[in-house]
């Protein structure tokens, strides 16, 4: 099982990843929305922003979010780090439920061309 300070890590890079980013993937995460990445099997969520294509994390809550953001992410910890390090295809794992990514229908719209 992933610690939270591999989820962290791993969040940390998946920001890395975006803000390297070209044409579409770059242009789908240009968004300015607060963001929610709940670790389930740790029962913590990370809070914050993705802003100018980068995920800036702001708090590490224990329990679910408290506040509803505008992009919300749910998964494993494992998921998590096996997403970011390119083991998991994202596209499967949110098809068949093990991530479940949730924001408005516009910014799912944008969001496709990450996945």
């Amino acid at each position: 099982m992933a610690t939270i300070e591999e989820c962290r890590s791993a969040l940390d890079k998946l920001s890395e990843n975006l803000a390297g980013a070209n044409g579409d993937v770059r242009s789908a995460a240009a968004l300015d929305r607060s963001l929610s990445c709940h670790i389930t099997d740790l029962d913590v969520t990370f809070a914050g922003r993705l802003t100018d294509g980068r995920i800036q994390v702001l708090d590490t809550l224990q329990g679910p979010p408290r506040e509803r953001a505008e992009i919300r992410l749910t998964m494993t910890g494992d998921d998590l780090v096996s997403m970011v390090s390119g083991e998991l295809h994202f596209a499967k794992a949110w098809g068949s439920g093990r991530i479940r990514l949730e924001a408005g229908l516009l910014d799912l719209l944008r969001l496709r061309k990450l996945l």
